[in-house]
C-alpha cells in the first residue's frame, strides 16, 4: 500500500494533531505553544492526518484525550525530525539487516510509524498514514522552536463526529481540513520508506 505522508500545509509550516487533557491543552493555548503540564520527559507523538487521530481518540473521547489541538509548526522543524527518524519496525530496503535497524533504532532521536489511514467512519483505507514520535531530546525544540501556533479544535471535531453518527457525512467534507499530499525530499522519503 502507498505510504504518502498528507497534510494541511503552506510555504512555512504544516499543521499536525495531537490530542490531550484540558489542563494541557489550556496551559499550550494560553501560552501558544507547549509548557507545563505538557511533558518533556517522554517522547510525544504528532500525526498529519486529523481522522488517523480521531480514530485513535475516539473523536476526543478517550480519556486524557479529550481536548483535539492543531498544532502549526514549521516545515523546517517537521522536515528535521523526518530527515533524523528511524522507523518503529525494520525494514530491508532501508536497513539491510533487523541487527543494523535495532542499533539505529535505540540511537533514535525521532520515531516514525505508518498506519492505515482511516475513513470517517474509522474503516481502514488503502494507503498509510504517518505518525512522528519526537523524542525527549527534541522535545524542548520541537515546543519552543517548531511550534508557531496551537488551536483548539474540539468543536469542530465534536460537530462532525455528530454528523457521521446522524449519518450525514457529506456534510463534513467542509469542516475537514485540506489535507494533500507532502512533497519529500528524496533522501528523506528513501529514510521514512515512502511511497509505494
Amino acid at each position: 500500500m502507498l505510504r504518502e505522508i498528507r497534510a494541511d500545509f503552506d510555504a512555512e509550516t504544516i499543521v499536525v494533531y495531537q490530542a490531550y487533557s484540558a489542563a494541557v491543552a489550556d496551559a499550550a493555548l494560553a501560552a501558544g505553544r507547549f509548557v507545563a503540564p505538557f511533558s518533556f520527559s517522554r517522547m510525544t507523538w504528532i500525526k498529519p492526518s486529523l481522522l488517523w487521530l480521531m480514530h485513535r481518540s475516539n473523536w476526543g473521547g478517550k480519556a486524557g484525550q479529550e481536548r483535539i489541538l492543531a498544532v502549526r509548526i514549521t516545515r523546517t522543524g517537521w522536515e528535521q525530525a523526518l530527515s533524523r527518524a528511524v522507523l518503529t519496525a525494520p525494514e530491508p530496503a532501508v536497513h539491510g539487516s533487523a541487527a543494523a535497524w535495532s542499533a539505529e533504532f535505540a540511537r533514535a532521536a525521532v520515531h516514525v510509524q505508518w498506519d492505515p489511514e482511516r475513513s470517517l467512519r474509522g474503516a481502514a483505507l488503502q494507503h498509510y498514514s504517518i505518525q512522528v514520535g519526537v523524542g525527549r531530546g527534541l522535545i524542548r525544540e520541537f515546543a519552543e522552536d517548531w511550534v508557531v501556533g496551537v488551536r483548539d479544535i474540539t468543536p469542530t471535531v465534536h460537530k462532525i463526529a455528530g454528523l457521521v453518527r446522524s449519518g450525514q457525512s457529506a456534510k463534513t467534507r467542509r469542516l475537514l481540513p485540506p489535507e494533500r499530499p507532502y512533497p519529500l525530499a528524496p533522501v528523506i522519503a528513501r529514510r521514512i520508506h515512502a511511497g509505494a
